[in-house]
């Protein structure tokens, strides 16, 4: 990465976080438990960019100036809601245990081919 890559992408994030802390406390909240979930379970598009987390915060400053809780935004189950948003993604313990579960099932098989 060159240097004016990081120079911009700190640029980006500084404003990214300057979107969050506008935002009504509530969903400063909620966004903070679901960018902690996110970096958890670990949706590799995350560390390509901003591009999930901006869109949360697209959807929050439209909730927030319709009016609505942000329960009313997300549901008021917000893990199933941040598993929604990323069902159709690759995450990090896909590309672990990809591996992992494949050295097991060839284990199995060649365990039960020298049964017979």
């Amino acid at each position: 990465m060159r240097f004016q890559d990081i120079i911009e992408s700190k640029k980006e994030w500084k404003a990214h976080v300057a979107r969050v802390k506008a935002l009504p406390k509530d969903y400063q909240i909620v966004y903070n438990e679901m960018q902690k979930y996110f970096y958890k379970i670990g949706p590799v598009e995350l560390s390509e960019g901003i591009g999930l987390l901006s869109g949360i915060v697209d959807l929050f400053e439209e909730g927030a100036s319709m009016g609505k809780g942000v329960l009313e935004v997300t549901g008021s189950d917000v893990a199933a809601f941040c598993d929604d948003l990323i069902k159709d993604s690759k995450t990090y313990a896909d590309i672990y245990w990809g591996p992992v579960e494949q050295k097991v099932s060839e284990a199995i098989k060649c365990k039960s081919e020298k049964k017979y």
